[in-house]
């Protein structure tokens, strides 16, 4: 029954043109799917226009992007590293919605070409200033090995244990924190 998964969002960390983010998170839609114990959406950061932090009076991106995150028990952040850190994109959204990130759970799968791994370090410190819990377990793709030519997603065999093992931790740290908040 719909009612009674958990509610987890992947969110698309990077809104930059020729983005290989979205086809991340379709494969970690399609293998969460699979799973059948939770409702995985996918939330892309790029599709609600958020304005940047004080610089608009505009709230109607702000607004949806807090809606849609409020509905959410947990995170699968999907993260590029650019300049050994999280994008810009994905600091600015997780800045406009201080509120909605506290006493939840997140799994983080990063690609870069040290698989994202100092885009995860500074996104785990961000995350728990938000009061987020983050997992240990996290998805590591390289530019180099799970990439053609750095624009076609083809990820090999091995991270399925590791995409596993997250969406493991997240559920039950997601359960755990439903039921303090």
């Amino acid at each position: 029954m719909k009612n009674n998964k958990l509610n987890i969002g992947i969110i698309i960390g990077t809104t930059r043109e020729g983005r290989v983010g979205p086809q991340v998170a379709s494969w970690v839609k399609e293998i969460a799917d699979q799973r059948d114990d939770a409702n995985y959406t996918v939330l892309d950061i790029k599709e609600f226009e958020l304005p940047l932090l004080g610089e608009s009076s505009v709230k109607t991106g702000i607004t949806k992007w807090n809606e849609a995150l409020k509905k959410q028990d947990g995170f699968v952040f999907v993260t590029a590293e650019y300049n050994h850190s999280i994008p810009a994109s994905l600091k600015n959204a997780l800045d406009l919605a201080n509120e909605h990130w506290n006493n939840k759970a997140a799994g983080i799968v990063s690609y870069g070409s040290v698989g994202g791994a100092r885009a995860t370090e500074h996104l785990r410190g961000i995350l728990g200033e938000l009061q987020v819990a983050d997992v240990r377990v996290h998805v590591a793709l390289s530019l180099f090995t799970d990439f053609e030519k750095s624009k076609i997603f083809k990820p090999q065999a091995l991270h399925l244990t590791n995409l596993n093992g997250m969406l493991n931790q997240l559920l039950l740290w997601s359960k755990a924190l439903k039921d303090i908040r």
